[in-house]
């Protein structure tokens, strides 16, 4: 998973979008899943890195994802963490959809199925709790908190080696999102943080806080 999401990441990063009825030039506020379907349970096909740009094609009728477009990659996003430029205040795309006239898109499955995008993906043991990174603060998106973590290598190698079962919950894990008191966490050896696999995606967590404090990739 790692090479391909870094080779996706690398033609997502920074793209130049084209505004247009359809379209809206959007920036990502923390390292986001680009995502193969509009749900959590869905592969993680790349990552748009934080202030990276892409295209906005649309949003399910719930407004929880939207589809985006960088570079000729397309795939689906949690839209709490997408922001856009509106008569010149950076808004959130999901609480400003009918303002910016977002359209309603629609998810076709490997079948070739025409569904409603946004339709539940299977049952969720909760949900993330976004961080500020996921909001507006007095106009412009708020800043990831604390100091960026450099785990020691030995520790990532040990959560990747040592897959565990993956909670499924509604959000998507990012820095500064915290997790539900019932996620069970599991240790790392000689380390304070532990971990868990979140929607698929391996994060370090402060036990205490349940803080999300590092993403895997």
């Amino acid at each position: 998973m790692r090479i391909s999401t870094i080779a996706a990441a690398i033609a997502l990063a920074g793209a130049a979008a084209t505004p247009s009825l359809a379209q809206t030039a959007v920036s990502a506020t923390t390292d986001l899943n680009v995502r193969a379907g509009p749900g959590p349970t869905y592969d993680i096909v790349g990552v748009i890195p934080v202030s990276g740009s892409a295209s906005l094609m649309g949003c399910t009728e719930s407004g929880s994802w939207c589809q985006v477009s960088a570079n000729g990659a397309q795939g689906w996003v949690y839209s709490k963490y997408l922001t856009t430029d509106m008569s010149g205040q950076t808004v959130v795309i999901t609480e400003h959809r009918s303002d910016l006239q977002v359209p309603v898109v629609t998810y076709e499955n490997d079948q070739g199925a025409s569904t409603t995008a946004g339709a539940a993906s299977g049952a969720m043991a909760g949900a993330i709790i976004a961080g500020p990174v996921g909001a507006v603060v007095g106009g412009a998106a708020g800043a990831a908190t604390g100091a960026a973590l450099n785990p020691p290598e030995q520790r990532i190698e040990y959560v990747r080696s040592n897959r565990v079962d993956p909670v499924y919950l509604e959000g998507e894990p990012v820095v500064g999102a915290t997790l539900p008191d019932t996620v069970v966490l599991h240790q790392i050896p000689d380390y304070s943080y532990q971990y868990v696999y979140v929607n698929g995606q391996p994060v370090l967590v402060d036990p205490g806080s349940h803080q999300i404090v590092y993403v895997v990739r």
